[in-house]
């Protein structure tokens, strides 16, 4: 993973003004919102296997979305059955000590549930595929990890992965793990309280949902004293140059595309989509409902990506 360029500008200091109510992230990442036609047809065996005919004999790269961890226990964003989202912008999170408390108090809850999720068939198919010679790369929009831990190895995190916290004062990493430690130890009269709620619904970034969080205490950068933000490219923020330089190279260098489990609906995966239709190189998109690509699409395919990815592994494996 390539590790992004320390900022150029010094982030707001913990003088910044405080909020004067609870932070309301709003959507400005993406005016595009999918809508679902429930008369699609699920793909057939017939359709996969010319999903597979399409790819045969092609390197394939495949670009990954929220939607191929579902069945890890990890809800997307947009899919059919997503609740609501509204993440957090980078503006929002840079700009506001309000909102970094809020975001970190949500996040410590539910970062157990994306350290506890396993790899699916989805994940396992792909690393299959990957060792039979038919995947040449993998890029996702997730930060699960879970492709890699699958035994995928030619991986592009292009989001950037929620395992590690980076400084924005001096750019020193830290392993996210540790901070949770420390974060942990100071605020654990939040955490006894926030056990008595039960359940908390989790999102995809491992947020969770928590409303009351004036009483949690943030830490800063063990080096430096500076703010300290998850790994990971937020809404609002861009991908770092090196990163969308390799994705390039990776989509120019594949004789087709997979989109699997996600719906486009940001530039950074929509124009690999674009990049690789344009070099009119096959594109097979395979998600549950329409998505913001579909008309750079080969193939279309309405099917879960655990069943389709299997079979499309299995089409395409070498003859033994």
């Amino acid at each position: 993973m390539t590790t992004p360029q320390t900022p150029t500008t010094q982030p707001p200091t913990a003088q910044t003004r405080q909020p004067t109510q609870a932070p309301q992230p709003r959507l400005l990442y993406s005016t595009w919102s999918p809508g679902y036609v429930p008369q699609r047809p699920e793909a057939t065996e017939a359709d996969l296997d010319a999903a597979a005919e399409l790819l045969r004999g092609r390197a394939v790269v495949v670009l990954t979305g929220a939607g191929v961890s579902t069945e890890s226990g990890l809800p997307d964003y947009r899919g059919p059955d997503a609740a609501p989202r509204r993440p957090m912008t980078y503006q929002q999170f840079v700009a506001d000590p309000g909102f970094r408390r809020h975001y970190w108090a949500r996040n410590l809850v539910g970062w157990h549930h994306l350290t506890a999720a396993d790899p699916n068939e989805s994940h396992r198919a792909l690393a299959d595929m990957e060792r039979d010679g038919v995947v040449t790369g993998l890029i996702t929009q997730n930060v699960d990890e879970l492709h890699t831990r699958a035994g995928s190895r030619n991986v592009i995190d292009l989001h950037g992965t929620g395992s590690r916290v980076v400084c924005l004062r001096c750019g020193r990493l830290e392993d996210r793990a540790h901070l949770g430690a420390r974060l942990r130890e100071v605020n654990a009269a939040f955490l006894a309280r926030v056990e008595e709620l039960g359940d908390i619904e989790v999102a995809p970034d491992a947020d969770a949902v928590i409303e009351q969080t004036a009483d949690f205490r943030v830490l800063g950068c063990q080096h430096c004293g500076g703010i300290l933000k998850p790994h990971i490219v937020y809404f609002g923020e861009n991908v770092p140059k090196e990163r969308v330089a390799a994705s390039y190279e990776m989509v120019d260098g594949a004789g087709a595309l997979i989109a699997a489990g996600t719906t486009l609906a940001v530039q950074s995966g929509l124009r690999l989509v674009k990049r690789a239709h344009r070099a009119g190189k096959p594109v097979v998109i395979l998600n549950r409902g329409v998505t913001r690509g579909d008309e750079f699409a080969t193939a279309l395919l309405h099917a879960g990506t655990s069943r389709a990815l299997r079979h499309l592994q299995r089409a395409l494996a070498p003859a033994a």
